[in-house]
């Protein structure tokens, strides 16, 4: 009886959350992505790479402190992509390489990613864009507005996005035991 409780608990909880994601769930328009391409998939430039996300990370991190709106992150990433460009180049030499960085603020056609519990489904998407080098290699990817690589606003912790559904199905499961 209480194993056919819990089930019934959960199919109720799944359900009414399909009609809450499409309503709830934050379109591509809603979304400020960054990619930063590497030269190339050479295990040097991916490391490269990963150095200058860094950097880049470093540098947007007070720039973005306190931004309420993806159009006001668009503006300060606008205003200071010369910056971000200097930054990563910075990167760059004092790795050695032998390349220059390119960065951009676009709209681009993007296929479905997953960052932990959140899924940012296909479609176009603003994207602040720096491709190091040639730009052929595997990327590194996240998102500036909603700040999910950068520190949030409250006492410097890291931003962390949780699902409601798996809280309260845990707590469902802890109450019935």
């Amino acid at each position: 009886m209480k194993k056919l409780l819990i089930n019934l608990l959960l199919l109720v909880v799944a359900i009414s959350s399909i009609g809450c994601t499409s309503v709830n769930q934050p379109q591509s328009a809603d979304y400020l992505r960054i990619h930063i391409r590497a030269n190339s998939n050479l295990d040097v430039d991916q490391d490269i790479k990963y150095n200058v996300k860094d950097s880049v990370v470093a540098a947007l991190t007070p720039l973005l402190q306190g931004v309420e709106s993806k159009e006001q992150a668009m503006s300060i990433v606008q205003n200071n992509l010369d910056y971000l460009e200097a930054v990563a180049d910075k990167s760059l030499k004092a790795q050695g390489a032998n390349y220059c960085s390119r960065a951009r603020l676009v709209k681009e056609d993007f296929p479905t990613r997953h960052y932990g519990n959140l899924t940012l489904e296909s479609g176009v998407y603003d994207a602040l864009i720096i491709e190091l080098g040639s730009g052929s290699g595997d990327n590194w990817w996240c998102v500036v507005f909603p700040p999910l690589c950068f520190v949030s606003r409250k006492n410097g912790e890291n931003m962390q996005y949780k699902s409601l559904i798996v809280e309260i199905t845990e707590k469902i499961k802890r109450w019935l035991k």
